[in-house]
């Protein structure tokens, strides 16, 4: 059995049954679990041969589209399909193909190209590998110095968005804007993104890359136990494996939560296909003898085409908007998504490294910029802080600070602070979840439905807002 249907069904929960089966419906549907007949959804006639960018209500978008070519670069004029939507007989056509563009946008299916000479130069394989050989002799400064000039223009890339990318969520927002408008309806049910009725969910991970973040972890989890707060531990299996089994013994038994890093963290895992199966079946076995659910490659690399191959619940190796990692792109989403089977906590805050390191920056001024807009976007608040970098007092003090927001923000906002497998479990448990209308009130069945709230989706002043209903059920219909 593959240990990625443990916690939820196979490769079933990435589509849903559908009333009006088309893929045009499939990723509206699965982002909002609201009733088939309500994401009834159509593209308008033939689509572009070609992919390429577009723009959709201030959405830039990546896919092919109805009546006329898409631009090749998003630094192009992009041209604008906005007036293009039709409605017909309580449905909106739009002038692209929905779930074509938001798996282009989560899978970074859009054309990516290095920014700067410097950024191609050293995407080299053979300049790539020399780095990761020399990376564990060289100190914070050197690299920093490395970094800092692999990554400069970051700032000038326009997309994604940077701190963080909401294209899919307005995408969605959008959409279910038109589909109101098509029924005449006042408001459509969906299954809330997160369980109680949680305003967003926030998520803690750290990454254990050396010998000094190992033995600073028992540090790292007292304090984060000092604020009540459980985080994600992820050891590198090839290189420190057996170093690690005492701490993850002890980690497990605090409450904390293991879940794998990487092969050996030398920047290679992607770089080759044969060489990648190799190490994913060695990195499925460590994941069985450790049993570990849950994976982040080393240094965000990633090749999504080739998820399919691990035999994890969870990946957590693709981040927002990734403007300062060493592989550009970005997922442009918030919230979890399905790549198959297997479900991607995306990393949408700056890890801590490169906030203090390429940043300079020694406070939580961006980290709070970033926590307002997911929380306001009802998103997923994901972080990596690594145990080798906070040994430092001045960054200590800085997570610190982090910690007791976190602690503020949760005794103000009804904001769900969990690990990453309870994300795990919750989301693949609200793929199975329906809404059963009983007259005019709904409900929601299925595995964890108990803890699942009815929402309902409105049009204010053109806009669309989310509304929670009294647990367990609602009243009204669609």
């Amino acid at each position: 059995m593959s240990r990625r249907t443990r916690s939820g069904a196979p490769a079933e929960i990435s589509t849903v049954e559908l009333e009006h089966p088309d893929a045009a419906n499939a990723a509206f549907l699965n982002y909002f679990r609201c009733p088939a007949q309500a994401g009834v959804l159509a593209s308008r006639g033939e689509l572009s041969a070609d992919e390429g960018y577009f723009t959709f209500e201030g959405t830039i978008c990546y896919g092919r589209r109805f009546g006329g070519v898409p631009a090749v670069h998003v630094d192009e004029a992009l041209p604008d399909v906005s007036g293009a939507v039709e409605h017909d007989a309580g449905r909106p056509r739009l002038p692209f193909d929905l779930s074509e563009v938001i798996v282009n946008l989560q899978q970074e299916r859009y054309r990516q190209r290095a920014h700067n000479w410097i950024e191609r130069l050293t995407s080299a394989k053979a300049l790539r590998r020399l780095y990761y050989f020399l990376r564990p002799m060289l100190p914070v400064p050197v690299r920093k110095h490395l970094q800092k000039t692999r990554l400069a223009g970051w700032n000038h890339i326009l997309f994604p968005r940077w701190p963080v990318d909401f294209s899919v969520e307005t995408l969605m927002q959008s959409t279910m804007a038109h589909v109101l408008e098509s029924r005449g309806t006042p408001r459509i049910p969906f299954i809330w993104f997160w369980p109680e009725g949680a305003q967003a969910c926030i998520m803690m991970t750290h990454d254990v890359e050396g010998t000094a973040g190992r033995s600073f972890c028992a540090e790292l989890m007292d304090l984060d136990e000092s604020f009540r707060i459980k985080a994600a531990f992820q050891v590198v299996p090839e290189t420190h494996c057996e170093a690690s089994t005492g701490l993850i013994g002890t980690l497990r038994r605090r409450g904390f939560e293991v879940n794998l890093h990487d092969f050996n963290h030398d920047g290679d895992l992607f770089r080759d296909r044969q060489q990648f199966l190799r190490r994913a079946a060695r990195i499925n076995q460590y994941a069985r003898d450790l049993d570990c659910h849950g994976f982040r490659s080393g240094s965000m690399y990633r090749e999504e085409r080739w998820f399919d191959s691990f035999e994890f619940s969870y990946d957590m190796s693709v981040p927002n908007a990734a403007h300062l990692e060493p592989q550009r792109g970005g997922c442009c989403t918030v919230m979890p998504y399905f790549v198959g089977d297997l479900l991607e906590l995306p990393l949408t805050t700056t890890q801590d490294y490169s906030l203090f390191h390429i940043l300079g920056d020694y406070s939580i001024a961006l980290w709070k910029q970033e926590i307002d807009s997911l929380v306001a976007a009802n998103g997923l608040v994901s972080f990596i802080t690594h145990p080798d970098y906070l040994i430092e007092e001045r960054a200590l003090r800085v997570y610190r600070d982090l910690l007791e927001h976190l602690s503020q923000l949760r005794s103000t906002h009804n904001l769900w602070l969990t690990v990453p497998g309870e994300i795990d479990r919750w989301w693949r448990d609200r793929q199975l979840m329906s809404l059963i209308q009983h007259g005019d009130s709904w409900t929601v069945e299925g595995p964890g439905s108990e803890r699942a709230r009815v929402a309902y989706a409105t049009l204010q002043n053109g806009r669309v807002v989310y509304e929670l209903a009294p647990a367990r059920t609602s009243s009204g219909g669609s």
